[in-house]
């Protein structure tokens, strides 16, 4: 894979606010079936706003993230129209999409407007429909996501001149990254389980106090509701089926309804634009890109091995100073595979911690502190925000029950999607 030449940014910038709302199930639910993408973009929008202390006076320019707009409101130009709901019309915009990387990119937008020196405060937000989409003719109605109409909308994803059949690229990363890893690190068949199955498990376990996760049952309450005495015994059963040679049920994302929101600012205006509030900003010392297609083999290793490289490159940070870590994990071997290659997890043994419990929000390493994919849920662009604002919550020690035991000063986070694109990027608490 080529390489690319990274620089250090022109000058420094710092989150200041964050805001994300409840992951859900919409259809069906009495609050908020019937919402738009404006409504929910607003959301995330208006409360990243009040976390900074700022008005939309402030903000110069806002970037709008959908994977798939047409799930959403069926607007060509999502970005313009739904500038009124966080009152911002007539504020300049741009409109992307890189599929379940998009909010992780986001953020990567976000500080290159502002550390070009264009502009000094910017807002990013995302918002997603992955349960639902809008009725035909009927925007503010929705239906559910069938798996027909995913299918549609995930054909988008590939060259379909080209590439395999539509679903191929999906088929390759349900089992591509675990299979690589248990030959790699040399894992039997039943460890390489027993590490998926604990990784879903502590991903419950940190969603089950996430009061804005869609899924708050832990494993062990499943497994006794299921009649099982030992956990580990309900998620090797029927109860957890494989879909492929490794992964289970639970190491799959819950597609939902959500949106996420971050305001940045130039690092030394941040006391302009923060006035009183007495949390810290968080500066983006840098970000490392990379782009694989799904024909290309072992894909997410390495495009995930290139962005890692960029991204200590240009910060100089080493792995052994990160505190914490997130990773998009909508196939849940992401979040093993990741670390390791970051080098926040030890080569080869990154499967021993998980298996350790070292990696719950309660343990040494914490991992994806809002349960990740797999139990915080997954609204495919706006999921890179969300892990954002959890770790900006987790490093200003806002995170109650499921705080870390450390508080965190610097946090990698790696997103990835659409067998395609992987964004990293490292933040450290402001002296």
């Amino acid at each position: 894979m080529n390489q690319t030449k990274v620089n250090q940014y022109a000058r420094s910038v710092s989150i200041i606010g964050v805001g994300c709302t409840p992951f859900m199930y919409t259809v069906d639910n009495q609050e908020t079936d019937g919402l738009t993408e404006g409504e929910l973009f607003g959301y995330a929008a208006l409360k990243a706003m009040e976390d900074a202390g700022v008005n939309p006076q402030d903000i110069d320019f806002y970037f709008h993230g959908e994977a798939s707009p047409l799930n959403g409101s069926n607007y060509l130009t999502p970005n313009i129209q739904i500038a009124n709901w966080f009152g911002m019309k007539g504020k300049a915009s741009i409109h992307h999409s890189e599929a379940c990387c998009t909010g992780y990119y986001a953020i990567e937008q976000a500080v290159n407007a502002v550390a070009s020196g264009k502009y000094n405060c910017v807002l990013s937000g995302c918002v997603e429909f992955g349960d639902s989409v809008a009725v035909p003719n009927h925007p503010y109605k929705r239906e559910k996501m069938t798996m027909e109409k995913f299918l549609q909308t995930t054909a988008w994803l590939y060259d379909r001149n080209y590439t395999r059949s539509f679903m191929a690229g999906q088929e390759l990363i349900y089992d591509d990254a675990a299979e690589w890893y248990k030959r790699t690190r040399g894992l039997t068949d039943e460890q390489m389980d027993d590490t998926l199955n604990m990784m879903s498990i502590a991903n419950r376990k940190n969603a089950s106090m996430d009061e804005i996760a869609i899924e708050r049952r832990t494993y062990e309450e499943l497994a006794r509701e299921a009649g099982f005495d030992n956990v580990m015994d309900y998620m090797r059963s029927p109860y957890n089926p494989k879909n492929g040679d490794f992964l289970r049920m639970s190491g799959i994302e819950l597609k939902c309804d959500g949106a996420a929101a971050v305001i940045v600012c130039a690092t030394d205006m941040v006391e302009t634009y923060m006035g009183n509030k007495s949390h810290k900003a968080i500066e983006v010392l840098g970000c490392g890109c990379a782009a694989c297609e799904a024909t290309t083999p072992h894909f997410e290793v390495t495009a995930t091995e290139e962005a890692v490289r960029q991204v200590y490159e240009v910060t100089g940070v080493k792995p052994e100073e990160l505190d914490i870590f997130y990773a998009n994990d909508f196939i849940i071997t992401s979040h093993l595979v990741s670390a390791e290659i970051a080098g926040y997890l030890p080569y080869g043994e990154g499967w021993k911690y998980i298996c350790e419990g070292r990696t719950a929000y309660d343990g040494d390493k914490p991992i994806n502190t809002n349960g990740g994919r797999t139990s915080f849920g997954h609204a495919h662009a706006a999921s890179g925000l969300a892990d954002l604002y959890e770790a900006v919550k987790q490093m200003r020690g806002e995170c109650g029950e499921r705080q870390v035991k450390k508080l965190p000063r610097t946090a990698m986070l790696r997103g990835y999607g659409g067998a395609q694109n992987i964004c990293t990027y490292i933040i450290r608490t402001a002296d």
